[in-house]
């Protein structure tokens, strides 16, 4: 049996896949340098519609077909598919959807106007990263979240998902980066975020305000470790989350060669 310790990297943007802020190449060198150092590492992201399946290779993974996602009692089917990372013998796997991913945007149109279904996308991703690992049969040691849109994993997996064995010891690592986009995502955000009221109240509660800030929020609040993914970060969530009691935090560092990042999974491996 391997004894290689299993990380699992989910992130709504990744190079040369997407590529929104400077974060996206951080995230490809983490999971090559991690995948060089002798972990084991898969990465989890969103098939926007921009992503191009013929260039990068993307195929159906037939054995993980058939993933329903239950979104405030409606059912929302997944199509997961996977390409191998260039230069790297390692597997990226996006999650599609005909109505919630396809479209030739990412949450603005061609007019910027911000798409009234982007927190129910954000939920239908968070929860479906989740149901793809738990159709892996694949229990990670480090989980590292990264873009606002996996702001609710850690939440989810404290919470709504901690009585389920395939994360039953990871821990998680959350990446703060900069803001990105100023609207709201919906009155109806929480109450999709509760999932079918697996989630209570008081737990959604870092997440209240709805937006970017509180997405950031809400997954550092939740995470057994913080990074900072890029030196101007919103001053109230620096504020908030330098300094964590009983969390190990790590610090942008824009000279930083990653092995910071790699002692960070090590010891919360241990």
């Amino acid at each position: 049996m391997s004894t290689k310790k299993r990380i699992l990297f989910i992130a709504n943007e990744m190079s040369p896949y997407l590529e929104l802020t400077d974060f996206a190449e951080i995230v490809n060198k983490l999971a090559v340098k991690s995948n060089d150092s002798g972990m084991e590492v898969r990465c989890i992201m969103p098939r926007f519609g921009v992503i191009n399946e013929r260039r990068h290779r993307l195929h159906e993974v037939v054995r993980l077909s058939g993933i329903n996602v239950t979104i405030d009692n409606d059912d929302y089917p997944l199509v997961i598919k996977v390409a191998s990372l260039p230069n790297a013998r390692l597997q990226i796997y996006f999650l599609d959807n005909e109505d919630y991913f396809k479209r030739k945007a990412i949450f603005h149109n061609d007019k910027e106007k911000w798409f009234d279904d982007n927190g129910l996308r954000t939920v239908l991703f968070c929860k479906g990263a989740l149901e793809t690992v738990k159709k892996f049969g694949w229990p990670p040691d480090i989980i590292h979240c990264s873009g606002w849109m996996t702001g609710l994993i850690p939440m989810f997996i404290k919470n709504a998902y901690k009585k389920e064995p395939v994360f039953s010891n990871c821990k998680i690592v959350y990446t703060i980066g900069q803001s990105t986009f100023k609207e709201k995502l919906g009155a109806d955000f929480l109450k999709m975020a509760a999932i079918n009221d697996h989630v209570t109240k008081k737990e959604l509660e870092p997440f209240k305000e709805i937006n970017n800030l509180a997405m950031f929020k809400g997954g550092a609040t939740y995470a057994d470790a913080i990074t900072f993914g890029a030196d101007k970060v919103d001053k109230k969530l620096s504020d908030l989350f330098s300094k964590v009691k009983g969390k190990k935090i790590l610090k942008f560092d824009a000279e930083t060669d990653l092995t910071d990042y790699l002692q960070l999974y090590t010891d919360l491996a241990k």
